[in-house]
């Protein structure tokens, strides 16, 4: 199958590109610069240079590559998360997915390209009711801004992917781990959690689902095949951070990350945050088991996070 790639140069793009090659799957991506075009050559990709901006160029790169699918996995984060600057990120990023995506899905239905597989997020429920939440359960597009606003940006993409697709797919990830991530050795968490200025806040009690960027990439292949619909994809794991926040502390060589109350918290990353990070819910990947077939590599973010701190990104 021939695939279209968007994100290719990110953390899970740098794995995908491989684990698609390694199925036997041709690969076309795009990047903004020549640069990274290099790049995604080395990893055995065509490689086109197209924002995904430039609704008119998207829509010709999409046409000549005639793929049978195209895989989404564009982001604009920045490599440390300040505080300070968080709305301004959170601006890009929402644009991305609003109307890089809407440009994907346009220029897809133009080369009539009949899968369509897209990030998205599954950190994002509505904090309320039970701790592990399923694909039906609501996301908390009502949360304090600039949450809100992302939140919103991603139910709408979901919605645009599967309304406009002839067979969309949403992939839910949980926090990433692994090399190209926060989490990796000399990352913004890894080095936050050195300096003991990643502190477990309140009681610890919110649940995160991780996912390696290993096992997010092989979701996208397993989604090759897959039915349309919604897929959290996470480990087999969800963990409160009292319990995460000293393992990631260890693995990275730092003491104990501090305990702050939520109240203190607010003054540093402001009341949305502090929200976000005291009521978190975890997510279940029966779904994603059942129906793509799919099996996380890394099961315990446990292990998973203790390898990653050795593991240079290739």
């Amino acid at each position: 199958m021939r695939v279209f790639v968007a994100g290719g140069t990110g953390a899970v793009g740098k794995r995908l590109i491989p684990q698609l090659l390694d199925a036997g799957h041709q690969v076309v991506a795009i990047t903004r610069r020549e640069d990274r075009a290099g790049e995604l050559r080395r990893r055995g990709a065509e490689a086109i240079v197209c924002d995904v901006f430039d609704a008119d160029r998207l829509a010709q790169a999409v046409r000549a590559a005639a793929p049978a699918a195209i895989v989404n996995q564009l982001t604009d984060l920045p490599a440390a998360m300040d505080p300070r600057l968080v709305e301004a990120a959170y601006a890009r990023n929402n644009r991305v997915r609003r109307e890089g995506t809407r440009n994907l899905l346009a220029a897809a239905s133009a080369a009539s390209v009949p899968r369509f597989i897209v990030q998205s997020m599954a950190t994002w429920y509505r904090p309320e009711g039970g701790r592990i939440k399923e694909e039906s359960d609501p996301l908390w597009t009502d949360a304090p801004e600039p949450l809100g606003a992302a939140v919103r940006t991603v139910a709408d993409m979901e919605a645009a992917v599967l309304s406009g697709a002839a067979t969309g797919i949403v992939l839910r990830y949980g926090g990433f781990y692994g090399p190209g991530t926060w989490y990796e050795p000399g990352g913004d968490v890894a080095e936050k959690l050195r300096a003991r200025k990643f502190p477990v806040i309140g009681s610890g009690a919110a649940v995160t689902s991780f996912v390696h960027v290993h096992d997010a990439a092989s979701a996208a292949v397993a989604a090759l095949a897959g039915p349309p619909g919604i897929y959290n994809i996470v480990d087999d794991e969800p963990a409160p951070a009292s319990e995460w926040g000293p393992a990631a502390s260890a693995a990275v060589g730092a003491p104990p990350p501090r305990r702050i109350p939520a109240i203190l918290a607010r003054l540093v990353v402001g009341k949305a945050f502090t929200a976000w990070m005291t009521t978190m819910r975890g997510a279940s990947n029966a779904k994603a088991k059942r129906e793509l077939g799919w099996t996380p590599r890394y099961a315990s973010w446990r292990t998973g996070l203790a390898e990653a701190v050795t593991t240079e990104a290739p």
